[in-house]
């Protein structure tokens, strides 16, 4: 063991921290390891953090939602939305309220804040290696991130952790949990990634599942930028017939839904089953309307997304969509990380996802 458990949960991912300490004190014997904290803030919308227990010695968690638009804050009388930008900031602020006497600091940012800000195309930031740069000289001695939009990030802090989870045993258990019909072999079922960018994530499942692949590439406009992209002209299809198959469209995330339930059309325009959507993060940063009618004009089956960063419950009663539940996960590889035991089985869960697919075609319980 390396030290004492000490978990903060940041106001953005204060209901995940009860779930996380509560399934902890149930494998450890009833106690429970929440230190309470907070940042609170000034008229002007200045903050400070400020943790009201020792964490001398201790191995401190630190869970933060940089995606949580739902909380606000008063600056100068008026409600401010808290952006990604301000949930980091108080991130840095409760690492500094350590005081440097934690034994070991890890950060659980499931999803990681500016990754899609990952590489350079022309004279501009580089705000995902920055944020990076700066927790490693903050002393946190690992961050821990769920399906990272580009996992060549590890490359940027080389001597400390950034782990790199994969959600896909979840996905595999719910999915099939959900539609226990489902004939996998490479004549009923495919996994379609919706461009280049997915490509690896639907390669792991699918030779997991023992079905084919296809991809969708994104013919862009390049003689103009719209919000900061070449906006995309169409989507085309780059593999075999999807005529009654089931198909799964495996993403790290949708934004506004727009790509997605693009390819959800045209997957169905080309005669598949059924089509599944999942992407490890929702964010809908749009709204549901174009949820709603993709799915009332059968676009799509299920859409399946976990719980690791903020939904909202008009979400969660909406009858195409599954909200996947990562606690427990959460739990496991914070006590692994404590322990000091092998992290490898639960990242990359390979065997595991292997064993529920084989199961699932012998009938037998997973």
């Amino acid at each position: 063991m390396i030290g004492k458990l000490g978990l903060i949960a940041l106001e953005s991912a204060q209901s995940a921290g009860k779930v996380i300490d509560s399934i902890l004190s149930e494998w450890r014997g009833g106690e429970h390891y929440l230190i309470p904290s907070e940042c609170p803030r000034f008229g002007t919308g200045e903050a400070k953090g400020i943790i009201n227990q020792s964490v001398r010695d201790k191995d401190i968690y630190i869970l933060v939602d940089v995606c949580n638009y739902a909380l606000t804050y008063k600056m100068f009388g008026e409600p401010n939305r808290m952006s990604p930008d301000d949930h980091y900031q108080d991130l840095k602020r409760v690492i500094s309220a350590c005081n440097g006497k934690a034994a070991r600091i890890t950060v659980i940012m499931p999803f990681l804040y500016e990754s899609r800000q990952h590489r350079k195309t022309q004279r501009e930031s580089l705000d995902c290696a920055v944020m990076l740069h700066e927790l490693e000289s903050m002393g946190v001695h690992s961050v821990v991130t769920f399906d990272a939009h580009d996992p060549r990030m590890q490359n940027v802090v080389p001597l400390n952790g950034l782990e790199n989870v994969s959600p896909a045993l979840q996905l595999t258990e719910c999915l099939l949990s959900e539609y226990k019909d489902l004939q996998i072999d490479g004549e009923h079922m495919m996994f379609v990634a919706p461009d280049e960018g997915a490509t690896e994530r639907v390669v792991f499942l699918a030779s997991l599942f023992g079905v084919n692949i296809g991809m969708f590439y994104k013919r862009r406009d390049y003689t103009q930028i719209i919000d900061g992209m070449n906006p995309i002209i169409a989507h085309e299809f780059c593999g075999g017939s999807v005529e009654n198959m089931d198909v799964v469209v495996v993403d790290d995330m949708i934004s506004s839904g727009g790509s997605m339930l693009d390819v959800a059309r045209q997957l169905k325009l080309r005669g598949a089953r059924r089509v599944f959507l999942y992407a490890t993060f929702g964010l809908f940063t749009n709204g549901f309307d174009k949820l709603d009618k993709a799915y009332a004009e059968g676009w799509f089956d299920k859409l399946f997304c976990t719980n690791l960063t903020y939904q909202k419950i008009e979400l969660l009663e909406k009858e195409y969509f599954y909200s996947i539940d990562m606690a427990r996960y959460v739990a496991a590889i914070i006590d692994r990380l404590n322990q000091g035991d092998p992290m490898q089985e639960l990242m990359t869960p390979a065997q595991r996802i292997k064993e529920t697919v084989q199961k699932f075609k012998e009938g037998r319980k997973f």
